[in-house]
């Protein structure tokens, strides 16, 4: 019959202790790390993800309008280059 033995028994609850510290240890290092960033990144002003792409979206309709109104503003330049005739004999 074996008997456990006590000085194993109590380094293996050593390591297991240990381990958990360890994991502890590292999800605190991480949480503390990632604050840093996120405070890092506050302070240069960067924008979120969500804000780029509202911008993005604001410049791409600002992008269709302006090229609506050029080809409204090329087509009454054409009408007016074609129609040069004095309003009076335009009827």
């Amino acid at each position: 019959m074996q008997s456990r033995n006590k000085f194993l028994d109590d380094l293996s609850q050593l390591m297991t202790n240990a381990m958990g510290v360890a994991q502890g240890a590292r999800s605190e290092a991480e949480t503390a790390f990632r604050g840093m960033i996120d405070r890092w990144l506050a302070d240069r002003d960067l924008v979120t993800r969500e804000e780029f792409d509202a911008v993005r979206a604001m410049a791409q309709k600002a992008r269709e309008e302006n090229e609506a109104l050029k080809a409204r503003i090329d087509a009454l330049e054409a009408k007016s280059v074609t129609d040069t005739r004095p309003p009076e004999a335009r009827s």
